[in-house]
C-alpha cells in the first residue's frame, strides 16, 4: 500500500511539473500563431505584397517593418520617410491621448504611444526624427471597417 501511494504522489509531483512548464509555452504559442510580421524595402513594394498595409504609407518610405494580427485588427508600423514629415492625410490628435498598442514587435518601441502625434485613417502616429511608428486597434479597425453606416 505505501508503494502505491508513493507511485500516486510522485505521479502528481511530475504532472504539475510538466503542467507549470507547458501551459506557459503553451500559452505563449497560442497568443503568437497569430502574428505575422514582414519586412519591405518601401512603403510601395508593402502595399503591393499586403493589401492590409495603410494606403497613407508614402511609396517612398523605406525600412517598412510591419507586424498584424490575424485575428483582429491590431496592427503595428514602422517607416523611414524621407522627408521627416507625417504623411498629408494625417490629421492632429489635438490634444488626445493615443491608446497603446494591442501586439508588439522588437522594432516598435514600448514608449512611443506617448509621443503620439495624430491619426492617419485609423492608425495613431508617432514621429521621431525620420522614423515615423503607427499603430492601429481592435477597435479602431472593427470601427473603420464593420460599420454598417459607412
Amino acid at each position: 500500500m505505501r508503494g502505491v501511494l508513493i507511485g500516486v504522489v510522485g505521479a502528481v509531483v511530475v504532472l504539475g511539473v510538466a503542467g507549470a512548464v507547458a501551459v506557459p509555452e503553451a500559452k505563449e504559442w497560442f497568443d503568437g500563431r497569430h502574428e505575422q510580421t514582414s519586412s519591405y524595402a518601401t512603403g510601395k513594394k508593402a502595399k503591393e505584397e499586403r493589401a492590409s498595409v495603410p494606403r497613407w504609407l508614402p511609396d517612398d518610405a523605406a525600412s517598412v517593418e510591419y507586424a498584424m494580427r490575424t485575428t483582429g485588427g491590431e496592427r503595428i508600423l514602422k517607416a523611414t520617410l524621407h522627408d521627416a514629415r507625417l504623411p498629408a492625410r494625417c490629421e492632429p490628435l489635438d490634444g488626445r491621448k493615443a491608446p497603446a498598442p494591442e501586439i508588439s514587435a522588437s522594432w516598435f518601441p514600448s514608449g512611443v504611444t506617448d509621443g503620439a502625434q495624430g491619426r492617419c485613417g485609423s492608425y495613431y502616429v508617432s514621429l521621431e526624427k525620420d522614423t515615423l511608428y503607427a499603430w492601429q486597434t481592435h477597435d479602431d479597425w472593427v470601427r473603420d471597417n464593420h460599420d454598417p453606416a459607412r
